[in-house]
Formats: C-alpha cells, sequence, structure tokens
C-alpha cells in the first residue's frame, strides 16, 4: 500500500526522486498534459453550466481521480515515489521547507515573479511554460502577496465539522462541506491557497506550479479525514440534476470513472 507523506517528513533522496520523476515527465512532454486536462476543466466549469471538477460535488472525487493518474505516471519512472501533501495550516512562511532550493524552489522575484532558485527555476532551463495563459514562460510564484495568511488548524476543523456533503445548488452556493473546503463559502481553504502562492496557481494551468500537486494532496487528506469523522454522511447527490456529477455518473475525462469509485482511498494509498 502506498503511503502519502507530509512533505516536511520527506529524506533528502525522497524529495530528489520525487522532483526527478516530474522533471522527467515534463522532459517526455507527459507532465503538460495534466495542465492542459486541468486548464480545459477550469474553463468549462460554471455555476450554471455542465461542472465537472469544480464548483460542483464532483470537485473531491475528480481531483482524487486526477491526483491518482498523475501519481501513476511519477510511479511509471520511479515505482517509489508517492505524492507528498503540503500541510498549509502548519508550514505558512515562504521559509518553509517546501520552499528550500533541494525541493520545489522559492519564492518569485518582485518585478515580475519569477522563480529563480530550485529545479523548476527557469534559468535552468528543463520548466518551461508550454501550457499558458500568457506570453510568459517561466514559472511565476508571490509567495503571500494577493492574500496575506493562508487557512488556520482552527479553520480547518470548522469545516471538518460540517456533517453535509453538498447541498443544492450544487454549485458555488452551496452551504456544505465540499465548498466550504473549495471555498466558495466559509473560510476559504482551497481557493486561498492558490491565491497565496499566486504566479501560475492563479489561472487555470495551475499544474504548471508543482506545487499543486502537494495543495491538492492535502485537500484530499482532509476530504480522507472528513470522511472518518462522519461516516454516515456520504456524497451527494446520488441523482443529479441536469449538468452536475451523480454518485453513479462518470465523469469526464474519464470514461470509467464514477464518485462511487473514488470514495475509498485506501485502495490506492494511506496518509502518514
Amino acid at each position: 500500500m502506498a503511503e502519502r507523506k507530509n512533505q516536511a517528513d520527506l529524506s533528502s533522496a525522497e524529495k530528489r526522486d520525487f522532483v526527478d520523476a516530474i522533471l522527467e515527465l515534463k522532459q517526455q512532454g507527459r507532465y503538460d498534459e495534466f495542465v492542459t486536462t486541468h486548464n480545459a476543466f477550469i474553463t468549462s466549469d460554471t455555476d450554471d453550466a455542465d461542472r465537472t471538477a469544480h464548483r460542483c460535488p464532483s470537485f473531491l472525487p475528480w481531483h482524487r481521480r486526477f491526483l491518482l493518474q498523475f501519481e501513476q505516471a511519477l510511479q511509471s519512472i520511479n515505482s517509489s515515489v508517492t505524492l507528498p501533501y503540503w500541510d498549509w495550516t502548519a508550514d505558512q512562511t515562504p521559509a518553509s521547507s517546501l520552499w528550500a532550493d533541494d525541493f520545489l524552489g522559492g519564492d518569485g522575484r518582485t518585478e515580475d515573479g519569477q522563480v529563480t532558485s530550485g529545479p523548476f527555476a527557469f534559468a535552468d532551463g528543463r520548466w518551461p511554460m508550454n501550457v499558458r495563459v500568457d506570453g510568459r514562460t517561466f514559472l511565476r510564484r508571490s509567495l503571500g502577496t494577493d492574500v496575506s495568511d493562508l487557512p488556520s488548524r482552527d479553520e480547518v476543523d470548522t469545516v471538518l465539522a460540517m456533517s453535509t456533503y453538498d447541498a443544492p445548488p450544487w454549485n458555488s452556493g452551496s452551504e456544505s462541506f465540499r465548498n466550504y473546503i473549495e471555498g466558495w463559502q466559509g473560510p476559504n481553504l482551497h481557493n486561498r491557497v492558490h491565491v497565496w502562492v499566486g504566479g501560475q496557481m492563479l489561472s487555470g494551468a495551475s499544474p504548471n506550479d508543482p506545487v499543486f500537486w502537494l495543495h491538492h494532496c492535502f485537500i484530499d487528506k482532509l476530504w480522507a479525514d472528513w470522511q472518518v469523522k462522519h461516516p454516515s454522511s456520504g456524497y451527494e447527490p446520488v441523482t443529479a440534476p441536469p449538468g452536475v456529477v451523480g454518485l453513479h455518473d462518470t465523469m469526464k475525462p474519464w470514461n470509467d470513472v464514477t464518485p462511487q469509485d473514488m470514495l475509498d482511498s485506501t485502495k490506492f494509498y494511506t496518509y502518514v
């Protein structure tokens, strides 16, 4: 059984293996396929039309499947690699270990946000932005600039206490655990972290920044924690209205994966 660890607990060798596998995926052209997929769904998911990956009940199972697919791609290069998670309730500053030069690299420079340190720095030549929303070809970050603070543990616990998975209108207006963790209502968890990192994380092409995977891995862990706390509260809706993915409906772009298939994360990995 694969174990997903807190990035703060990774050894130097585990960090190196993770980074090397990502760089190899990029070199093969396979990494950018994930960026393209995510960007397409950010563009198409709206409150009033079809929505599959964002602003909807399937936000959590869709990203669980997306992360699994990426993890499997990494493992095709190095079978020992698993996705680490970033606990942004604990590691809350640009000095945190995930921003070190031996891992994800640091903040962007003031004038243009360009990341100039670590393995994904533009000058290193191994991390061009091939799928982008503007003409800039370098990884950008602006840590803590657009929003000053990351979510706290108390805010996370408040959201984890909510017992309703999702509710009408099944979009960014819902009063529910899913919508509060996604960040359209309540203390703003997932969305706020994207804004705190800044740069590419502000766009649909957010997987251009490898921190995307560590952020969403923690979101997935929080969903797993919520499932343990609320064993009688399942995915909703079971039968969905038009534009929404029900429990047994397939989730685009896959033709063989439903939310039901993604409910039990322990079939695939455990969090430590």
